[in-house]
C-alpha cells in the first residue's frame, strides 16, 4: 500500500487531490473507510482502448547516435554494448548542501542536454525516467524545460536527484517547484489547470553528472526519457476484449510480513508496496542481491532483499518508496535491466507484453467494494500484473497480502481496468478525487528478444 497523499505528491489533477488529501489514508482499512498463448492482436501505442486520439508520448534516448546529438557541456558518449553518456572533462565545481544532512560538499559536474523533444500528444502530465550506474562517489540530476501551447516557456524543473547508494547524497525529489502554470508533485511534471487548454508541446532534459573532485569516477547513464501524456477525465473506460490466456511464473513477496521494520524507510512493510512489487519483477528477470549487499538487514528478517528495495527507492523529501522514477531507476542497477515509467491504455497493451514474456506493475486506486477479492482500499497501491485467465480476468501479485503464499490473486478483468484505467473516482466520503490513468512500471532486459522489443514498440517504448 502507499504511503498517504501529501499535498507535496504528484497528481493526475492537482487540484482535485489537494482537495482530497486530508481523506486519504495510512492503511487499506483506514482508506476503505474513506507460450502456449496466443498473442492479442497488435495494439497501436498510446491509443484509447477504443481507439482515436493518442494519449501517450514516451521518448527516450539510448543509442549512440542519440548521446552524440545532444548538447555536451564536459560529457561524453560511450559506445558498446550498452551506449551511454559519462563525463569526460568536468565543466565546473559546485557546491551542494544535501537538505536531509545538511552536509555541503563540492563537485565536479558536467552536463548533457537533449535535443528539443516535440510532443507528438501535448501533455498535460510528463514524467522522466532514467537508468544509471552511480559508483560511490557519484550522483546525477535530471531537469526538465519545456514550451507550452501559448509560446511562453517553463523555467527548469528539477525532476530528481538520484544515487543508487545513500552515502553520498539523500536521493530526493524537489518540493516547490512552479511557475503559476505548472508545478513538480514529487516526480510529475502537471499543468495546474487542464481545462484551460493550456498544453506542453515540447521539452528537453538536461542530465547534471557529478564527482568528487579530483578522482577519475562518472555515473554512467544509459536510458533517459519521459512520458508525456493527455488522458481525458473518466470516471470509466470502455471495456477491452479478452485476447489472452497466459501466466508468468514470477516470484512472490508479501509488503505485509515486513510490518515495523525500518519505519525509517516510511513507516516499514505497511508501505511497501512499490519496492515489493518492483523486487518481485527484477527477480523475474534473474536479478540477485549478493550476501554482502544484504549484510546490513537484521538476519532474523525474511526476504531481505524487500527491505533493501525499500531502503534504495527512498525518496527523503517525499518520505517514501513510491517514487515512480526511482523504482525504474533502482531496477536498472541490477545488470542487463532497463526500467522505464509509461502509461497504457487498454488491458490489450498488457496482454501484448504479457505474451512477450513481460511483466508489469500498475498503479491504481479504488474502494474495498470496487475489487472483488481484494478486501481492501487504498488511496493508491501498486501491484504486478503476470498473466490472465481463460476468462480474461487479470492474474496479479498483490504485495498487499498476509503472507507469500496469499499473494497471487484473480481480479475481475472489468473491475480492475477500470480502476486502473480511471482519472476521476468517488472517495468514501462521495468526494471526486484522482486514478493514476493507467500508470506503470515496465522492467525489461538490456537486449530484449526482437518479440520483446516488438511488444515494447506496441506500447510506445523503445
Amino acid at each position: 500500500m502507499s504511503r498517504a497523499e501529501q499535498p507535496s505528491r504528484r497528481t493526475v489533477l492537482a487540484a482535485a487531490v489537494a482537495a482530497a488529501v486530508a481523506g486519504s489514508a495510512l492503511t487499506a482499512d483506514v482508506a476503505d473507510a474513506e507460450e502456449a498463448a496466443v498473442a492479442p492482436p497488435l495494439a497501436q501505442p498510446g491509443l484509447r482502448p477504443s481507439g482515436g486520439t493518442p494519449t501517450v508520448d514516451h521518448r527516450s534516448w539510448t543509442s549512440y547516435q542519440d548521446w552524440r546529438a545532444g548538447a555536451a557541456h564536459g560529457t561524453r558518449a560511450v559506445a558498446g554494448a550498452r551506449p551511454g553518456v559519462v563525463i569526460a572533462t568536468p565543466a565546473g565545481t559546485t557546491d551542494y548542501t544535501d537538505p536531509h544532512t545538511g552536509t555541503t560538499a563540492a563537485w565536479e559536474y558536467a552536463t548533457w542536454t537533449s535535443p528539443v523533444h516535440r510532443l507528438r500528444v501535448p501533455a498535460t502530465e510528463v514524467i522522466a525516467s532514467w537508468n544509471a550506474h552511480t559508483p560511490a562517489g557519484t550522483w546525477l540530476q535530471v531537469e526538465l524545460h519545456g514550451t507550452y501551447s501559448d509560446g511562453t516557456e517553463t523555467p527548469w524543473y528539477v525532476m530528481g536527484r538520484w544515487a543508487a547508494g545513500d552515502q553520498d547524497i539523500k536521493r530526493t525529489s524537489v518540493d516547490d517547484q512552479k511557475d503559476g502554470k505548472s508545478a513538480i508533485w514529487t516526480d510529475t511534471f502537471a499543468i495546474d489547470d487542464a481545462t484551460t487548454g493550456l498544453r506542453l508541446v515540447s521539452y528537453r532534459l538536461r542530465l547534471t553528472l557529478y564527482r568528487k573532485p579530483g578522482t577519475k569516477l562518472s555515473p554512467t547513464v544509459w536510458r533517459l526519457g519521459a512520458m508525456g501524456s493527455d488522458i481525458p477525465d473518466r470516471f470509466t473506460v470502455p471495456a477491452s476484449t479478452p485476447g489472452l490466456a497466459k501466466e508468468l511464473i514470477v516470484p512472490r513477496y508479501s509488503q505485509e510480513i515486513h510490518k515495523g521494520q525500518y519505519p525509517e524507510y516510511d513507516n516499514g512493510g505497511e508501505a511497501w508496496c512499490s519496492p515489493t512489487s518492483s523486487q518481485m519483477i527484477i527477480e523475474y528477470w534473474g536479478g540477485r542481491l549478493t550476501p554482502e549487499q544484504l549484510a546490513w538487514v537484521d538476519p532474523s528478517y525474511a526476504d531481505p532483499q524487500v527491505d533493501h528495495a525499500a531502503r534504495f527507492t527512498y525518496d527523503y523529501q517525499y518520505e517514501g518508496c513510491g517514487n515512480w522514477p526511482f523504482n525504474a531507476a533502482y531496477a536498472a542497477t541490477y545488470k542487463d535491466l532497463q526500467g522505464v515509467v509509461t502509461r497504457l491504455g487498454s488491458l490489450t497493451d498488457l496482454e501484448t507484453l504479457i505474451a512477450a514474456g513481460i511483466p508489469a506493475i500498475t498503479s491504481q486506486s479504488f474502494l474495498k467494494g470496487e475489487l472483488t477479492g481484494a478486501g481492501y482500499g487504498t488511496a493508491g497501491h501498486l501491484m504486478t500484473v503476470i498473466g490472465f485467465t481463460a476468462d480474461g480476468d487479470v492474474i496479479a501479485n498483490d504485495p498487499f497480502s498476509p503472507s507469500d503464499d496469499a499473494v497471487r490473486r484473480v481480479y475481475k478483468r472489468r473491475e480492475w481496468e477500470n480502476i486502473w484505467l480511471r482519472t476521476k473516482r468517488y472517495n468514501a466520503s462521495g468526494k471526486v478525487v484522482s486514478g493514476t490513468g493507467g500508470v506503470c512500471y515496465l522492467y525489461f532486459p538490456a537486449r530484449p528478444t526482437p518479440r520483446q522489443r516488438k511488444a515494447l514498440a506496441v506500447v510506445g517504448v523503445r
